[in-house]
């Protein structure tokens, strides 16, 4: 017997035994009977014969249905995918395992991703170097033109003796000689200029170019300089008529801008003794800047050419050495 209460039930026919009857007493009663008297003397209900059944409704004329296989319906837009790994003749899969499943094509992307980020990065490295070139070191530059500055004052002050090392914190002076002092005021900028346009010579100042005529002298007076903060970065401002100073240990030169322009690298012949006219008699005194062109690039030159129109005597004695008036800024 079991009660209708503790599970679902079936009722199933009593069955008895093929026996012969045993006359009912006191101590042979029938066990299902005696049991149901007892239970229906106790005021219980009971199902005689009753089995256990799954609790599962079964549908009519069908199987109990298979939960975990049922197909689910995905709704518009959706996608089901299957989480639970099955075997095949592989081994176990999963959408795990198939959406990371290294391919050809992703292999390709992972390749390219990590060449795109290297290039990225040394692309990086390279603008910051040649943003400290241009910008940062400023500080450099002046430092070198302040050594330069102190050991041309000393040189002029007296020929005979050679300047003093520099102090162990100030670059040392590039170039074996140097040529005088430039100023263009339009700028406000002066600079020492050395002898010399080799990397190491121009590194920190303009460089005079061996080859050619030195200040005031009928030629073509020509220096480089690097297109930098603190060097030529301005020069393209430079327009006709604007006034480049020179000042060596004796006199003051005084040249007007006659002409800008940009040229190749490859045309020699800006610096020649007749600017542009190699094969010509210099007749005048003249000047020439060059340097890089455009800014932050090199694969063109910018070059200014200026001729001389006044020469005055450098006074020693005076605060400003006798500067010319159209000389300062």
């Amino acid at each position: 017997m079991i009660r209708t209460a503790d599970v679902p039930t079936g009722l199933l026919p009593t069955v008895r035994p093929a026996d012969p009857p045993v006359t009912a007493g006191p101590d042979h009663a029938e066990p299902g009977r005696a049991a149901g008297k007892k239970a229906a003397a106790d005021g219980e209900d009971v199902a005689v014969g009753a089995a256990a059944v799954p609790a599962v409704a079964q549908s009519a004329g069908g199987p109990l249905p298979d939960l975990d296989e049922e197909e689910v319906k995905p709704r518009r837009g959706e996608k089901v995918v299957k989480l639970r790994p099955e075997q095949t003749d592989e081994g176990y899969k999963s959408v795990y395992s198939e959406l990371t499943r290294p391919t050809l094509g992703s292999r390709i992307r992972g390749a390219v991703r990590v060449s795109g980020e290297l290039m990225i990065t040394f692309g990086l490295i390279v603008l910051l170097f040649a943003g400290y070139e241009v910008f940062g070191n400023s500080a450099k530059v002046q430092a070198e033109q302040n050594s330069l500055d102190d050991a041309l004052a000393q040189q002029w002050a007296d020929p005979t003796v050679a300047p003093s090392a520099a102090g162990p914190k100030a670059p040392a002076a590039p170039g074996k000689n140097l040529v005088g002092r430039m100023y263009i005021p339009k700028l406000d900028k002066q600079w020492v200029v050395v002898n010399g346009v080799t990397p190491k010579d121009i590194r920190y100042a303009p460089g005079h170019y061996p080859d050619t005529a030195l200040p005031g002298q009928v030629g073509n007076f020509s220096v480089a300089g690097h297109r930098i903060r603190k060097i030529f970065w301005r020069l393209d401002e430079m327009k006709d008529g604007d006034v480049i100073g020179v000042e060596t240990r004796d006199k003051w030169y005084v040249y007007r801008v006659t002409r800008v322009h940009v040229v190749q690298p490859s045309a020699v012949e800006v610096v020649a003794a007749v600017p542009n006219k190699p094969r010509q008699k210099a007749k005048k005194a003249m000047l020439t800047l060059t340097t890089c062109n455009p800014k932050f690039n090199n694969y063109e030159r910018l070059v200014v050419h200026a001729e001389l129109t006044d020469t005055a005597p450098r006074d020693k004695n005076a605060p400003d050495g006798g500067m010319p008036a159209e000389m300062k800024a």
